[in-house]
């Protein structure tokens, strides 16, 4: 929570020239003390739904220790889903009905899986864009992970995401390029962050479309930027949400369709993610799936259980810092009636009053 300036003390004018959040005590005498709910637009594919959930759930439950958080999961009807997946949700999910109606005051919204290099022949494309219509109107701010952001960007934008040639796939170095942010405020100015996607929408796209970028990375590039007004949307490309183990599940998941004959390319290592050690177990079962595939004898263990307790989480301190910056500045701008996005007096085109134009 931010502090409030209730006298005329010097340091809060030093404070806030670091980028702390200092609230003017009238603003503060307007804002009210109540939970905060928030939705959970899950898309991701029936075997990744309950990790997805458990990912964001964390990020969003370990932002604060005082204020309380309503997380409302919901997803679209159009998804094609197996039966588990959909006992799951019909017990667990709220219909996208009651969340338009009852309100949100902010809306978290995951990848999704594709099937082809055009999004708009997607399923999920024209109600995704209704939600993300709907929530514009109605909703204090968006977060946008990776699929989102790259379907955001072309239906909003008209900027089209680009396919690479290699997957960015791994932990890679980031800065912040936009230190005065408060989304950033307080962190670390080099981090790591996961990404995990053969498509990339490049920082001269964010450019282009007018967005504002906080965090990118040499390597991998864009991970974190908002719409023009500095809040309303907010985009990650990476996967700051991931679990320690998130790309040792999905090395093993390409290891396991490439023996298959889903995959004809054996799938190289997640950069920055194994260790010399573990990588030398990998590829010893690397060579022990090979000859088991060629005598035509049942396939070696996978050695997960090796590999799993050398892996660090280099990412989770840092992604949890600005998920709870997130949180924080929709608290201080956002109504006490669920239904109305901003309190009385907020600038709808610079909510956070950051001079933007």
């Amino acid at each position: 929570m931010p502090l409030v300036a209730h006298n005329d003390l010097p340091t809060f004018d030093r404070l806030r020239a670091e980028g702390v959040t200092v609230l003017p005590s009238d603003r503060a005498a307007q804002q009210d003390i109540r939970e905060l709910h928030i939705g959970l637009l899950n898309m991701m594919p029936d075997a990744a739904l309950a990790a997805t959930e458990r990912q964001f759930f964390r990020l969003v439950g370990e932002a604060n220790p005082i204020a309380q958080f309503w997380v409302h999961p919901f997803t679209l009807p159009e998804l094609p889903r197996g039966a588990e997946a959909r006992a799951h949700i019909e017990r667990y999910y709220e219909p996208i009905e009651r969340i338009m109606a009852d309100g949100l005051d902010a809306l978290i919204i995951t990848g999704a899986n594709v099937t082809g290099p055009d999004l708009s022949g997607e399923p999920f494309w024209e109600p995704l864009g209704r939600v993300i219509e709907w929530a514009y109107a109605n909703v204090t701010t968006t977060l946008c992970s990776c699929l989102t952001t790259h379907a955001v960007l072309q239906f909003r934008y008209g900027q089209k995401r680009v396919a690479q040639a290699e997957k960015v796939w791994g932990v890679f170095p980031h800065r912040v390029v936009d230190k005065r942010h408060p989304l950033v405020a307080d962190v670390n100015t080099c981090f790591d962050v996961p990404h995990s996607r053969w498509n990339d929408v490049s920082r001269a796209q964010f450019d282009a479309a007018g967005l504002r970028v906080l965090v990118e990375s040499d390597e991998a590039g864009v991970h974190l930027a908002t719409s023009e007004d500095g809040f309303r949307l907010v985009f990650f490309q990476g996967h700051p949400e991931y679990d320690t183990i998130s790309l040792l599940k999905e090395y093993k998941r390409d290891v396991l369709l490439h023996a298959r004959g889903s995959f004809k390319h054996y799938p190289p290592f997640p950069r920055n993610t194994f260790k010399c050690r573990e990588q030398a177990i990998l590829n010893e079962h690397r060579q022990r799936m090979a000859a088991a595939l060629a005598a035509g004898l049942p396939l070696p263990e996978f050695p997960e259980a090796r590999v799993v307790g050398r892996l660090d989480n280099t990412w989770h301190d840092t992604a949890e810092a600005v998920v709870a910056n997130w949180i924080g500045l929709m608290y201080q701008v956002t109504h006490r009636v669920r239904k109305q996005p901003f309190m009385d007096g907020i600038d709808v085109n610079d909510p956070l009053g950051l001079g933007y134009r």
